[in-house]
């Protein structure tokens, strides 16, 4: 795995929101800057002290979110009342606490959530313990777009608890580089294949988005590999 400087800064910013319990945290960034590798990273570090269950496509009806929350951090039952589930899951989060575990709920693509759901995920926050401390952390992830729903007047609430707000940049040209070099040497080599005016090239037409890159040096390298040459140029870039 090679990280940017932001994806970088974004790993040790919610890790922190994670461990230190703070409750509502959000993460954007445009297509293809690598939210869901990062966070496939972030999942990664965090020690067994921190259930976390993820939501990936949160265009779901009411019920149907909560039967799906509730089958992600393995809750037997499937609710047919939002009554039964909120009763189930606080006891869930509470037996969670007492047991010096802290639950993590990740919404992948949230900019797709609608009004009602975005409420519904807001009063899950209110679970707490006696001192009013968190019993669930809420991890947004998505398109800068969500930035707009919780600026809404009626989204105040939630826009009020976010601890954390971290939008990923692309890569600048120098990141660029950086990390064609880091996905030829887990491939199996050293050596330099795309030159200088070459990475520059792929900077222009990708603006530091990792997805373009990886498609635009597949092809490079597929282009290279037909005209039988040792080095990729800007000309096969173009």
């Amino acid at each position: 795995m090679w990280l940017g400087e932001s994806h970088k800064e974004a790993l040790a910013t919610l890790r922190y929101g994670i461990l230190d319990n703070k409750g509502f945290l959000l993460l954007t960034g445009d297509v293809g800057t690598g939210k869901t590798t990062l966070i496939n990273v972030l999942i990664g570090s965090l020690s067994n002290d921190v259930i976390y269950a993820s939501v990936p496509d949160p265009s779901l009806d009411k019920m149907d979110f909560f039967n799906y929350i509730a089958a992600a951090f393995g809750l037997a039952d499937n609710f047919d009342s939002k009554g039964k589930f909120l009763t189930s899951f606080s006891k869930f989060l509470h037996k969670a606490y007492d047991s010096n575990k802290k639950v993590l709920l990740i919404i992948d693509e949230s900019q797709l959530m609608t009004q009602e759901l975005l409420e519904e995920t807001r009063l899950l926050s209110n679970i707490v313990t006696k001192d009013s401390s968190p019993l669930l952390n809420i991890f947004f992830v998505g398109q800068y777009e969500f930035n707009e729903l919780i600026r809404r007047p009626e989204n105040r609430a939630i826009a009020q608890r976010l601890t954390l707000n971290y939008y990923i940049e692309p890569l600048t040209v120098e990141e660029t580089g950086e990390y064609i070099r880091h996905r030829l040497q887990v491939a199996g080599t050293r050596r330099k294949i795309f030159n200088t005016s070459a990475i520059k090239a792929i900077y222009a037409f990708s603006n530091g988005f990792p997805r373009k890159i990886n498609i635009i040096c597949d092809h490079c390298l597929m282009s290279g590999y037909a005209d039988e040459k040792n080095t990729i140029t800007s000309s096969i870039v173009k």
